[in-house]
């Protein structure tokens, strides 16, 4: 449902493209999903007999795993209102979850010639999006308090030598809503747009 609505919002903008800015906060349940161009050389299962759904979808990068406990960020964005640069977009995002991570005292980095955040050598954040006529769906996965066992049926991101990780491996009393209130909080303040509550999760509309 979450990836037709994507596709809808971003269809309404490329007609409509003054319309306000979106950022979709969520959890998927237990899914695996291929980027666009991604091969299945990093499954380690058949996926014909996948032990949960397996979809391809339309943004870049390789195979990773959703599930409860990891937030998921789409934002609907006009890049011609902010700056219509990918690489400045995707450096965004991962500035926006390294603050959220400084919030509570963790040192989130970025790894030179890869995509994400790092935590002490974990992966915590995948990024992996798609841009069409400067409209942004798909966004960011970070692994608060999931359950990473999915990962150990994939080679994450095609990345053999590093590990994924989560938050609560640091902080294990870590709370949810907590950090999904600081994502929202700094992709407003990164992207200087100011929040708007509506029917759909957060609405966020430039300031």
């Amino acid at each position: 449902m979450a990836w037709q609505w994507q596709r809808s919002l971003v269809a309404s903008r490329r007609d409509l493209p003054d319309r306000e800015d979106i950022l979709l906060l969520l959890e998927h349940p237990p899914v695996y999903t291929l980027g666009q161009g991604a091969t299945l050389d990093f499954l380690k299962f058949d996926p014909a007999n996948a032990p949960c759904p397996l979809h391809r979808v339309e943004r870049g990068g390789e195979i990773t795993y959703h599930c409860p406990g990891q937030l998921i960020g789409y934002p609907i964005l006009n890049l011609r209102q902010h700056r219509p640069d990918l690489h400045w977009y995707l450096r965004q995002l991962e500035e926006v979850l390294i603050r959220v991570l400084a919030l509570n005292g963790l040192n989130g980095k970025r790894l030179p010639g890869l995509t994400g955040v790092w935590l002490e050598g974990r992966k915590v954040a995948a990024i992996g999006i798609k841009v069409s006529r400067w409209i942004t769906m798909h966004g960011f996965a970070l692994n608060v308090c999931p359950d990473l066992t999915g990962f150990e049926q994939i080679v994450p991101c095609g990345i053999e030598d590093k590990p994924v990780g989560s938050l609560a491996q640091f902080i294990p009393d870590i709370c949810f809503d907590r950090i999904r209130e600081q994502v929202t909080a700094s992709f407003a303040d990164i992207f200087g747009l100011h929040l708007v509550m509506g029917e759909f999760d957060q609405l966020l509309q430039e300031a």
